[in-house]
């Protein structure tokens, strides 16, 4: 019988290791899986490369993963959200490195992780700092970049509500990037707010399939 469902959310971290790379849903606050980032520091795990829109609000989630020194890098197209506080002074202080990806880049280079896709080519960022370092070529008369995939060792998704197949469905626009995510983790955890009763979803209103979840646990 499959049951992907885990007791706690100690259970859901287990496994996680020093430098792993973990992508992060969410944007800003909205479909941010949060118990699930804060119980990374239960582990005692460092030097973790955070891939997410956001480099952390106030002191919860990610920024609290900062405070206490657990991050060595993050990816991520918008660092200054609202109060972002401990990773600026991080960032300032060179405790922390940063690579600053273009949102729709960022999503796609997920995308691709998750697709197998070895990189594509993008004219964003084409000419700029941010394309600096990166091979580039002519593609009908305009100059691209080549971008690489993000594949994460864990990903961590927020959703609504999950069934013990992981098949989940998000609230609104806490959808953002959790159904990439889910894709290009090698280890995907759901933190859900309703463990629904299997065959209950609807199989036109799921928006990740149990496939590509490994654990479910409830927050």
């Amino acid at each position: 019988m499959i049951d992907k469902r885990v007791p706690s959310l100690a259970a859901a971290v287990a496994g996680v290791r020093d430098g792993m790379t973990i992508l992060c849903a969410g944007f800003g606050a909205v479909g941010e899986p949060i118990e699930l980032i804060e119980s990374l520091l239960d582990l005692g795990v460092r030097d973790l490369v955070i891939v997410s829109n956001n480099a952390g609000t106030r002191e919860v989630g990610i920024a609290k993963l900062i405070r206490e020194g657990r991050v060595r890098k993050i990816v991520c197209s918008y660092p200054r959200t609202t109060d972002p506080h401990v990773f600026e002074a991080a960032y300032k202080a060179g405790r922390i490195e940063l690579e600053l990806v273009p949102q729709g880049t960022l999503s796609e280079r997920i995308r691709a992780g998750g697709a197998g896709i070895g990189g594509f080519y993008t004219r964003v960022s084409a000419g700029t700092k941010l394309g600096e370092g990166k091979e580039a070529r002519e593609i009908d008369g305009a100059l691209q970049v080549l971008e690489k995939p993000i594949v994460g060792d864990v990903a961590f998704v927020r959703a609504q509500r999950g069934d013990r197949w992981g098949n989940l469905v998000y609230r609104k626009s806490a959808r953002n990037f959790n159904p990439v995510m889910a894709m290009a983790g090698r280890l995907t955890v759901a933190q859900v707010s309703e463990i629904a009763e299997l065959g209950s979803l609807d199989p036109e209103m799921i928006h990740t399939p149990g496939i590509f979840v490994d654990r479910v646990v409830v927050a």
